[in-house]
């Protein structure tokens, strides 16, 4: 029985409104004036205060309280949001996450932000802020009626909840203790509504209020309060006459007609069953557990099918074909609905790198202006997950040892300000993510001199600079000439790097000197079932990743087999390498008649691959191979195939990085 944590729930909703909080506080310090941006991380503290007082996070609550009550201040205009409060607000987004993730971890620091807050207010000079708004403006947050304005007096405020209200956690005596906090109150249940015993929902709010209070003008306040529920409940607020005691004190009628809403109130009534049957039906919260085991079932049914479709095609029974093909069209079917689920757009990644970039900024004296695009590139969550330190290093690297100091750009007729792009872009089957500054670029006689004190290459060595640059990415590497606490141990490129191929992705790096370095990784969308292109090599069967694929041509005869070094094809007009995989993987069977060659592609190049066969296409479901394999680079992974035997997998990137040197050296012996 899978029961839920109401605690678990209040922390996943907190993260999500913390990360909004975060992009807000950026946005915000960006454009300090921005009532959006400023009314949206209030929104979001109150939020975290009044669930964390529900589900029992107390010292949430009482740590955010004063923060909301500073951007309440700064929402009424009494204060601004300078750049000292968005600092403090960070650090408390912070601890409010530690207090969240730890429910019993210490408040050791909650105290230091606090005082740090109520430093910056104080500092705050009201005499340079803009101007309050009068007092018949208009509020900055829509009132909840159209009532005419009273100066001072007595006000009455009617509501039901919505429905679904208490389902949700929706507290009403805490909604009527925030009330009290407006003013002195008269609260008074309205039970006209009550429905008999034997047709009573015990989850449904059937009873009203009445609140009389005792304030100036409270529509604001109100609005605050009812914040999340407004649309799509009963709601009035009139300005009343002083009302006697005595009548204040008389008890409410049982069975009284229920008051009239305002008049925008019954349309809101009306249209909420189907605003929140949308809202109901337009996301789901599932565990990504769930949706690994349903990926791992989908490919075990692509396997289970492709049987299925192997015996139907030696069968002569044409019920049995039907059903094959039937099976075959629904099971790509939910292997593409499957797919389409885990897809998660990188823009979920992006934006936990703004405050990377921002605390950098500060910490090295860098004014920085991060830019991100490609936000609604989809890539595969798993892969997502895994991108997250590699970027944080390009990243650092780019900042670090990439931007100029503010004088050095100033010198240099660049802006003060330095630039760092983070992009994502679709290419083929591959999305290719970058990394971009406007920096110095690569020192290429810097990164050799040091490749040959590391003994990395020999100082006679002739590599063309796109091999140099390479060399970056070796275990142990840095050019930096004092070891900080951003860089200089040498450790982080490496890391970069195996994480990428690990992906079966690809790294590239081009740089101009002066103007910056682009750091571009290539990566397939998925790690998981891929449509592949079958193959025979003597008696085994090889999948080749059909995404890599350009064409199949046809082995021209005549062609010696161990031309080394001269082992091209004209393929229309353009010189392709081409690599007999029975050389590669060390097959000693002879070669048959009419090889098929299998043209290749990757951002390294082009190559074709020599091969007996070519048995047709089918899609594969990609299984890891283990860490005793690890060290064979040729291949990136395997499948089972529909008659229970296994096929290794390509790795194309790999034999079209190393195709070129391969022929050059003409060798005739094993591949890595």
């Amino acid at each position: 029985m899978n029961v839920s944590d109401p605690s678990e729930t209040f922390r996943q909703e907190a993260r999500e409104l913390l990360d909004q909080l975060e992009a807000g506080l950026l946005d915000l310090e960006q454009d300090p004036a921005n009532a959006d941006l400023i009314n949206s991380a209030f929104r979001a503290l109150h939020t975290i205060k009044g669930s964390g007082a529900m589900f029992g996070f107390t010292a949430v609550a009482g740590f955010v309280h004063e923060f909301e009550t500073a951007f309440d201040q700064v929402r009424k205009g009494h204060s601004r949001a300078n750049a000292a409060l968005i600092g403090v607000a960070l650090d408390a987004k912070d601890h409010i996450h530690r207090l969240i993730e730890a429910r019993d971890a210490p408040v050791d620091g909650g105290t230091a932000i606090l005082e740090r807050l109520r430093t910056v207010l104080a500092a705050d000079d009201p005499a340079t802020a803009d101007p309050p708004p009068a007092p018949d403006a208009e509020p900055p947050v829509a009132p909840v009626a159209s009532a005419p304005a009273a100066a001072a007096g007595r006000w009455r405020l009617e509501f039901y909840l919505p429905a679904d209200a208490l389902l949700y956690g929706t507290n009403p005596q805490l909604l009527l203790e925030e009330l009290a906090q407006i003013g002195p109150t008269t609260v008074t249940a309205l039970t006209g509504r009550i429905p008999a015993l034997d047709v009573l929902d015990p989850e449904t709010p059937h009873i009203g209020w009445r609140v009389d209070i005792e304030a100036d003008d409270p529509r604001s306040a109100v609005d605050d309060v009812f914040l999340f529920l407004r649309d799509a409940m009963e709601l009035s607020l009139e300005p009343i006459v002083a009302i006697p005691a005595a009548a204040a004190a008389e008890p409410e009628p049982e069975a009284e007609t229920p008051a009239a809403p305002a008049p925008a109130a019954p349309p809101r009534a009306a249209e909420r069953p189907e605003a929140a049957e949308r809202h109901a039906a337009s996301s789901l919260r599932v565990p990504a557990e769930r949706l690994d085991e349903l990926m791992d079932r989908v490919g075990e049914l692509v396997i289970a099918q492709a049987r299925l479709s192997q015996i139907a095609g030696q069968s002569a029974d044409s019920a049995l074909k039907t059903v094959a093909e039937e099976l075959e069209r629904l099971s790509s079917g939910l292997r593409d609905t499957t797919m389409g689920i885990r897809m998660v757009p990188i823009g979920t990644l992006f934006s936990r790198f703004r405050r990377l970039v921002h605390d950098l900024s500060g910490e090295l004296g860098k004014p920085i202006d991060f830019i991100t695009t490609g936000e609604d590139t989809e890539l595969d969550k798993t892969m997502i997950e895994r991108l997250a330190d590699p970027l944080v290093h390009l990243i650092r690297n780019a900042v670090d040892h990439g931007l100029e100091s503010a004088e050095k750009r100033a010198a240099a007729g660049k802006k003060a300000r330095g630039v760092v792009r983070l992009s994502a872009v679709y290419s083929g089957a591959e999305v290719a993510i970058s990394v971009a500054d406007d920096g110095a670029g690569l020192d290429a006689a810097r990164i050799r001199a040091k490749a040959e004190e590391n003994g990395l290459i020999a100082p006679d060595a002739k590599l063309a600079d796109q091999d140099l640059y390479q060399l970056v990415f070796a275990p142990g590497f840095s050019t930096a000439g004092a070891v900080t606490a951003l860089s200089g141990r040498g450790v982080g490129m490496d890391v970069v790097k195996r994480t990428i191929d690990g992906l079966r992705g690809t790294i590239e790096l081009s740089t101009t000197p002066g103007q910056g370095t682009t750091a571009t990784l290539r990566l397939p969308l998925t790690l998981a079932i891929i449509d592949g292109m079958l193959v025979r090599v003597g008696r085994g069967r090889y999948t080749i990743p059909l995404a890599a694929v350009e064409e199949c041509v046809e082995l021209p005869d005549g062609i010696e087999a161990h031309a080394h070094g001269r082992n091209f094809l004209d393929i229309r007009g353009s010189l392709v390498p081409y690599l007999r995989l029975h050389e590669v993987f060390g097959i000693p069977a002879e070669a048959e008649p009419h090889p098929k060659v299998v043209i290749v592609s990757s951002s390294e190049g082009r190559v074709g691959l020599v091969v007996d066969q070519i048995i047709g296409n089918n899609q594969t479901v990609i299984k890891q191979l283990s860490k005793l394999h690890s060290g064979i680079k040729s291949f990136s992974g395997a499948t089972i195939l529909g008659d229970g035997t296994v096929a290794l997998i390509l790795d194309t990137a790999h034999l079209v990085a190393s195709g070129q040197a391969y022929v050059d050296r003409g060798v005739t012996g094993r591949a890595a």
